[in-house]
């Protein structure tokens, strides 16, 4: 099949190529009574190779090149690219790309089914839960598949795909979330600074790195993060048609591919070509993937490469802060 469909879409293109260079030999070169033979030869070639890219991009759409799309979320899930932070992790499409990549799937009538190759350690909530929703809504079957690790806002989102596959040894699970922010009210007294700032509303200032926290705004911060897990353990118990309660029996653990697959957590265990295997008996034909990526000019390139030196230098010392503001974060 997939020898017939590449045959049909080069057919396709020779013979638009011909017929363009039969008209342009005519009308440049067999009418024209003068010396623009030569230039008119130019303008026949021109033609045909114009023509040859119409051809394929018709061929292409008479005889696909694909009928799955994969999608890629790799690294911290965060809302724009490079996965946040002080030093951000460079190549890393942000959630609002890795969304819009699905919808765009979804709008293609040759993507039949969506493929989500899923890397990540987590991140931040609603961006998880936007690309959650996003493969919930696409129109055909979906497959999550865990590379390396798929844990807390990676199962978040891989609960919104009909299945999920893992390696033996991919990492997965941390059905849990945290809330984290820096301290640094002993370091403004050693300073001798004082941090004063105006507010209204009790607890509009509970979480801020300059002062120690009361026991109350302890309970009004671990109240939210309470509230999210239970939307964490809820949303994933819905989508994976599994049993809330023995999610959360988990504790937030991470387990090993075959473990998670023996606690339900994994569908099935196997390689990409196993996944690709899968997709056949879906779509009852022969798979072809195609992997789309955000679009990005030759600036954003030549920087992603001096971005990934800088990365691999500081990256270790970096990954130990939070945002330069500072503020309580609450994360998968």
């Amino acid at each position: 099949m997939r020898g017939l469909d590449a045959a049909g879409r080069l057919g396709i293109a020779l013979v638009v190529a011909a017929v363009a260079a039969v008209a342009g030999w005519t009308l440049f070169v067999e009418l024209p009574t003068s010396g623009a033979e030569l230039v008119g030869v130019l303008l026949v070639l021109a033609a045909a190779v114009g023509a040859l890219r119409v051809g394929g991009a018709i061929g292409r759409s008479v005889f696909p090149t694909y009928n799955a799309a994969e999608v890629a979320v790799e690294g911290p899930i965060t809302r724009d690219a490079g996965g946040g932070g002080p030093l951000p992790s460079p190549g890393s499409p942000g959630a609002d790309d890795v969304v819009d990549l699905i919808e765009t799937a979804d709008d293609d009538d040759d993507a039949e089914a969506l493929v989500l190759k899923l890397n990540t350690p987590g991140g931040a909530v609603v961006p998880s839960d936007d690309i959650r929703l996003a493969a919930k809504a696409f129109d055909g079957p979906t497959v999550a598949y865990a590379t390396d690790v798929c844990a807390s806002g990676g199962y978040w989102i891989a609960s919104g795909c009909d299945e999920l596959w893992a390696r033996e040894g991919s990492v997965v699970g941390s059905i849990g979330v945290r809330g984290s922010r820096v301290t640094a009210a002993e370091l403004l007294e050693k300073a001798g600074l004082e941090y004063e700032q105006l507010a209204a509303g009790e607890y509009k200032e509970a979480g801020v790195p300059f002062s120690e926290l009361e026991e109350d705004e302890r309970e009004y911060l671990q109240g939210i993060i309470d509230d999210y897990y239970d939307q964490f353990v809820e949303t994933v118990a819905e989508g994976r048609d599994t049993d809330a309660e023995s999610l959360r029996e988990t504790e937030a653990k991470v387990f090993l591919g075959e473990t998670a697959a023996e606690m339900g957590l994994v569908d099935h265990i196997g390689t990409r070509e196993d996944v690709e295997a899968r997709l056949e008996e879906l779509l009852e034909t022969e798979a072809e993937l195609e992997e789309l990526e955000p679009s990005a000019g030759v600036t954003e390139r030549l920087r992603g490469g001096a971005e990934r030196v800088a990365y691999a230098f500081g990256a270790g010392i970096a990954a130990r802060f939070t945002d330069p503001g500072g503020e309580f974060r609450f994360r998968f």
